[in-house]
């Protein structure tokens, strides 16, 4: 049984989107070889566009099964079964499987592939931007090989965490739909900045550059949220009274339920 690593191991994309082709430069950036690196996407007039960018090659979703030390599927979650069809007759013995579909369940995998080595990875949309999150859970078949693999490629996507696979919707509920979220609450912050008479375009500068702060403040001092916010807020101050009508509202309850409604959407998708 041969070992894989970045540099020398044959890989396939089936599915270049926009997450796709993130992942894709973060292979890159990680070491792989572009002449080991095949992909298949659904509108073939891309082919080209592809392959003179990243310097990678076409090819059939068949001929990659075949190739393949490590698969990588990148479509949407209602093609996989179809695709799984594809694959399945010409899968490499010892291939690795990542899946980056939600709701999908390793041992579904597992089962329509043949009972391959698979897992499962749920990135975030900052993974185009090269600091994402994602959440990794590792079926059993997977080698200590194939988990240094995924472990070096996705720190060239940003950060990543393990974690027992029914947690995966919990997760996927805070980092994965965590930035829609984020962008939600800046909308809202602009639009109150406009409400009071700031243009929208100051506004956005404003809201935009102080989120931004805030969370170089979070990563880089190794203080807590709760300190840092305990910090910036005097008794009986500005931001105590604006954080006064958040408590009223109940935020922390509000949040809680639309991560749980999202976790429970994730849970459906399987």
């Amino acid at each position: 049984m041969d070992q894989i690593d970045i540099k020398s191991a044959q890989v396939g994309l089936i599915g270049v989107g926009n997450m796709g082709q993130a992942l894709l430069v973060a292979l890159l950036k990680a070491g792989a070889d572009p002449s080991k690196i095949n992909f298949a996407v659904r509108r073939p007039e891309r082919n080209r566009e592809i392959e003179e960018r990243y310097g990678i090659t076409a090819a059939s979703v068949e001929e990659i099964a075949a190739e393949s030390d490590v698969l990588m599927l990148i479509v949407k979650p209602q093609d996989l079964e179809s695709i799984m069809e594809r694959c399945a007759p010409h899968l490499k013995k010892d291939a690795l499987v990542i899946s980056f579909l939600a709701g999908k369940k390793i041992a579904m995998i597992e089962g329509g592939l043949g009972n391959p080595a698979v897992v499962r990875v749920m990135p975030n949309t900052p993974t185009l931007l090269g600091v994402g999150m994602s959440i990794v859970s590792y079926g059993n078949q997977v080698r200590p090989d194939q988990q240094r693999f995924v472990s070096e490629f996705l720190a060239a996507a940003g950060k990543s965490v393990e974690v027992a696979e029914e947690l995966q919707d919990a997760a996927t509920a805070t980092s994965g739909s965590g930035p829609a979220y984020f962008f939600a609450f800046v909308e809202a912050m602009v639009e109150g900045a406009v409400a009071m008479g700031i243009d929208e375009q100051t506004a956005t500068t404003l809201v935009v550059q102080t989120i931004v702060g805030a969370a170089k403040m979070l990563d880089e001092t190794g203080k807590s949220a709760t300190t840092l916010r305990e910090n910036v807020t005097s008794p009986k101050g500005v931001t105590y009274e604006g954080l006064k009508v958040f408590g009223e509202a109940d935020l922390a309850g509000l949040v809680s339920r639309a991560m749980k409604a999202a976790a429970d959407r994730s849970r459906d998708l399987a």
